[in-house]
This record gives structure tokens, sequence and C-alpha cells, in this order.
């Protein structure tokens, strides 16, 4: 009987150590924090975060830091994601609630400002924060005028209804925020949607309405062409 029990003494012990060895690597070593081990897996900047900058998921990345958690770190990526960074963020460093914020930041030297586009609902559905906008203003007085305002706005928000026309948010310079306040109050303020990686300015100028029913006039047929026209006709 001893001599039987022996090997099996032995197959129990390496089922065992097996089966603890692969409890260890499926859910032990798994655990964010552990008492045990003193340290702590927290989100921090994958690259430097600029000021203003909307945390995208390839910003941040999963670190281990020795001890506990600091307060306001946070523990996954996805609680990061569309969050504006209030003060540079170096490489590797932990995101805190206290260096980001859920409201996109106005930049110093920057101004935050509210249009009311008309016609523009469609492009006004599609906008979302950083997406970046054309604004035409169209002064009807007289023979009506379009002109591009400004090129390459970057959108803030999107807000509701204000008199039945979709209000939208966008940062601008100071002067910027002079010229497109006096438009957004006597003139129709339109949207163009622009690609993000076009950042071109072309110069335009002010586009009458006559313009658009300006023909040039109609060339004279030669008197042949008249013979041939009439005896086509017949």
């Amino acid at each position: 009987m001893k001599q039987k029990l022996v090997p099996l003494l032995g197959i129990a012990f390496v089922v065992a150590l097996i089966s603890t060895g692969i409890f260890y690597g499926l859910f032990v070593s798994r655990l964010p924090s552990s008492p045990g081990n003193g340290r702590s897996t927290v989100v921090a900047a994958a690259h430097d975060l600029e000021r203003g900058s909307v945390i995208q998921r390839a910003d941040v990345k999963m670190v281990w830091i020795d001890g506990s958690a600091p307060k306001g770190a946070f523990s996954s990526p996805q609680l990061v994601a569309g969050l504006t960074v209030l003060e540079q963020i170096p490489a590797n460093d932990p995101l805190l609630e206290s260096r980001v914020t859920a409201e996109r930041a106005v930049p110093v030297g920057m101004r935050a400002l509210s249009i009311h586009a008309s016609d523009s609902a469609g492009i006004v559905s599609m906008l979302h924060p950083g997406f970046r906008i054309d604004i035409q203003v169209i002064n009807e007085h007289g023979d009506a005028t379009l002109r591009t305002l400004l090129q390459s706005v970057e959108v803030l928000a999107v807000g509701g209804t204000e008199n039945g026309r979709p209000v939208v948010n966008v940062l601008t310079t100071p002067a910027q925020a002079e010229t497109l306040a006096l438009a957004d109050s006597i003139s129709r303020v339109r949207l163009v949607l622009r690609n993000p990686a076009d950042n071109g300015h072309e110069s335009q100028g002010n586009l009458p309405a006559s313009t658009l029913f300006r023909l040039a006039p109609a060339s004279k047929p030669a008197a042949g062409e008249k013979i041939s026209t009439l005896v086509s006709s017949r």
C-alpha cells in the first residue's frame, strides 16, 4: 500500500502546483492593486498632453505605481475619454480629477462665442466638439451679398435652439469674436463643415446675389449657321 500511495501523493502534489500557477496567472496577477504587493494601476498620459486638448483613448495608458492610487486618479481609460486638459500633463504622469474637466476649456487668449445658424440645421446635427467649420454671413439689405467671414473655426459645443435657430458655441480670437458677434446680430449666419485635416485659408471676397444670374451674352450665329438652322427646321 505504501508503495502505491507514494506515486499518488507525488501526482497530487504536482497537480496542486500546476493549479496554483494557473490560478495566479489568471486572477491574482491581473488585480489592479493588492495590499500585499503595495502597487496600484492608474490612468496616465501616453505622451505630453497640452492644456485645452480633448483626451482621446490613444492619449492615455495604464501604468503601475508604488503604493495606493493618488487621490482623484482614474482606474479606467474610458473614464477620461472626452475630458479636457486644464493644465499640461507630462508623459507618464497620472491623470487626476483636478487636472481635467468635463467641460471644454477656453485657452488663454481665446474667446468662446455663441452664434445662431440660419438654414444650417443639417450641418449642425453633424457637429461635435473639436470639429472645424467655415462661417458665412449673408447681408440681405439691398443687393444680397454672401461672404465667408471666418475659416477653420473650432466648435466648442452644440447647444439647443433660440428663436428657432440652432445655437453653436465656437472658439475665436478676441478680434474674431467682435466681428462675429456683429455679423450674428445684423445678418444671417450659415455654417460650412470642413475636413479636420484641411487647414487651408482661401482668400474670398463678397459674392453679390446679382452675379448668380449674370450670364455671358450669347454669341450671334454666323449667316451660314442661320441658313443651316432654317433648313434643318423645315
